[in-house]
């Protein structure tokens, strides 16, 4: 139950990422929730692998080339899913920038307070 609202909460980032971000559109909420799946799936397993081929690059540039990857992952999504649009790699940096935040902020809010009792 609370990866589909994990999902969910990343959909609705995806779609206020796309209404504020010039180049980027989402045809409509499913396909924002697509999106989310989609992009989940590729972090979890093209990801780890384009880190690994590129891992001299993203140590000569201290880790900034992790942003590159990560818009790359933004435009392969782009390609495999139609309702949804990218026009530059720098987009798909910006954007790939604004999910993290927007993601890890209402994550937050899912996160469980753990209380200490003594």
């Amino acid at each position: 139950m609370k990866l589909i609202v994990k999902f969910i909460l990343s959909a609705i980032a995806v779609v206020l990422i796309s209404k504020l971000l010039p180049g980027v559109s989402v045809a409509d909420y499913f396909t924002a929730f697509l999106v989310a799946v989609v992009l989940a799936v590729l972090n979890l397993f093209v990801r780890p692998l384009l880190i690994l081929f590129t891992l001299p690059a993203t140590i000569l540039t201290l880790g900034l080339f992790l942003l590159v990857i990560n818009g790359l992952i933004i435009l392969l999504v782009d390609h495999l899913i139609t309702g949804f649009t990218v026009s530059s790699i720098w987009t798909a940096i910006l954007f790939s920038v604004l999910l993290t935040i927007l993601q890890s902020i209402f994550h937050s809010v899912l996160r469980e307070d753990k209380v200490v009792t003594e």
